[in-house]
């Protein structure tokens, strides 16, 4: 039995049977779990989306199939090549690190579909551990203070936020009519709050007067499309 499996494991191209077939999918499958397993644990809160969780698994499946059928047949490869083209995915990437996800799990097909399952598992244990140790990692939050008021308090203003923040608030944007003037500054979120302040930016803000509105925005990391 043992070694009736090594020689299943060793078969790759040329006429594939039944069992060859049922083991490049088996195994596709158990590496596609390592895939669910490490997307679960890399992602947290609401950035974790189960059903793309689901979906890469699965794509692994259909990947590892595909090939199973291309085979060595470059006319038929052609052939699937041009039926997927016409396929447009209009899917938004939440997380920049899904886009490896799901090149991780198309590279595990097309490896478990050509017979190539050191190359799979193999490939697959180094990535989960890089993902395992890095993939909680987020970009520090940003913030994004937004406020207007009219022109007499512009100097006030400036000076203000310089005094709360010094050069970690950096100007993006500004804005002047007539009679008003809107900023647009961006900061570091651990810095919103500052340790010896006496009062609140928000309070401080509001005490220079004639303030029409001041908006705190927190920038998120996803990538919409």
């Amino acid at each position: 039995m043992r070694e009736y499996l090594l020689q299943l494991l060793e078969t790759s191209g040329g006429d594939l049977t039944a069992e060859v077939i049922v083991l490049r999918l088996v195994v596709s499958a158990a590496i596609a779990a390592f895939v669910f397993l490490s997307y679960r644990l890399s992602h947290s809160g609401s950035i974790y989306s189960a059903k793309f969780n689901v979906s890469l698994a699965a794509l692994t499946v259909i990947t590892t199939t595909v090939m199973i059928v291309i085979g060595n047949n470059i006319a038929l490869s052609l052939g699937m090549v041009g039926a997927l083209s016409i396929v447009r995915f209009r899917t938004a990437i939440k997380d920049s690190r899904d886009t490896i996800y799901i090149f991780w799990a198309i590279v595990v097909g097309i490896c478990c579909g050509s017979g190539d399952y050191l190359v799979a598992a193999a490939g697959s244990a180094v990535v989960f551990l890089l993902l395992l140790l890095f993939g909680r990692i987020r970009n520090d939050n940003r913030v994004l203070l937004i406020l207007r008021t009219a022109r007499p308090n512009e100097m006030k203003v400036e000076s203000l936020i310089f005094q709360y923040y010094n050069h970690r608030a950096i100007m993006r944007a500004k804005n002047t009519t007539e009679d008003s003037v809107e900023y647009i500054y961006e900061l570091n979120g651990k810095y919103l709050r500052q340790p010896g302040a006496e009062k609140s930016i928000t309070d401080a803000v509001y005490e220079i007067g004639s303030i029409e509105y001041f908006n705190i925005v927190m920038q998120s990391d996803e990538i919409s499309g």
